[in-house]
């Protein structure tokens, strides 16, 4: 348990988290959207400092990244919990875990152990995952900062729905990201992960200004993002506000390992080759077809 260190204290012991888009407003004794951070009289902590529920050496092509380092292996990590609760997520025993009622596990490392078995393992860079990292952002800017001392890179797999306080407190320290676009109206946003879009444009835009590596993967579900209207908006995005170099990974969703689509069925081969397709004619110079 840390403080966070991203918030406002207000009155009545209320408190204004700052870690993610949500901006959650959080009473005395409450916890935020996320379920890890908890206002203990009138100071937010995140829950999940240093407890990790999944480490792994991994290729950094699994992330994905394929123009970042590519033939390495990455340091991969995460915690319990995410600020979005999508139905279709692929990874919900670590990220949803706490709204079905699970406690909050973890086996303990601290930040300079995780940067002993990156190097111990002549690895070349520590990814975040498994999770949303935003929702261990003081264990990871932690981690983060040790790892810039050590030439380690620093990579996050991310939803993107990040505050602007998060994203300038942790970009100088970091290198890449593979960031989901997962829909392209606040209406799917909404119904299905419980968010909105603008602050992952946002994200994304950032992202780029600051020269910071970036590949978006968007999650291709029959009958919910598969139109073709959805794909070409989200490819002529990418190639009109982030650049035609922009690597764009059309993955494949299984309905079995789903939280909450498990009778949707898995993605057509053929509707992956049609958004690659889309995603060429659009303009965009790399699209790859992954979880195939």
């Amino acid at each position: 348990m840390k403080e966070v260190y991203l918030y406002q204290k207000l009155d009545d012991k209320k408190v204004r988290c700052q870690n993610c888009a949500h901006y959650c407003l959080i009473n005395f004794g409450k916890r935020g959207i996320c379920q890890v951070r908890e206002n203990q009289d009138g100071v937010l902590y995140a829950l999940n400092y240093g407890k990790v529920v999944a480490i792994n050496i991994d290729p950094i092509e699994k992330k994905p990244l394929l123009h970042f380092l590519p033939g390495t292996k990455s340091l991969s990590f995460g915690t319990v919990a995410c600020n979005f609760k999508c139905d279709n997520c692929q990874n919900w025993d670590i990220s949803q875990r706490l709204r079905e009622g699970g406690e909050i596990e973890g086996e303990e490392f601290l930040p300079e152990r995780i940067i002993e078995i990156a190097k111990e393992n002549n690895l070349p860079s520590i990814s975040y995952t498994y999770n949303e990292p935003a929702i261990f952002s003081e264990y990871a800017f932690d981690v983060m900062e040790i790892a810039r001392k050590e030439n380690l890179k620093n990579i996050w797999v991310t939803n993107g729905f990040w505050s602007r306080e998060l994203f300038d407190l942790i970009s100088p320290y970091l290198n890449a990201a593979n960031v989901d676009l997962k829909g392209f109206s606040d209406d799917f946003y909404n119904r299905y992960c419980g968010g909105k879009l603008k602050p992952v444009q946002d994200t994304l835009e950032r992202l780029k200004r600051k020269n910071i590596w970036l590949e978006i993967t968007t999650l291709i579900i029959p009958g919910i993002n598969d139109s073709e209207e959805t794909l070409k908006n989200i490819a002529e995005y990418i190639k009109n506000e982030l650049g035609d170099e922009t690597p764009w990974h059309v993955a494949r969703f299984f309905g079995n390992v789903s939280w909450k689509m498990r009778r949707t069925p898995d993605t057509p081969i053929e509707i992956l080759n049609r958004a690659q397709e889309i995603g060429k004619a659009a303009g965009l110079k790399y699209v790859y077809i992954g979880n195939v």
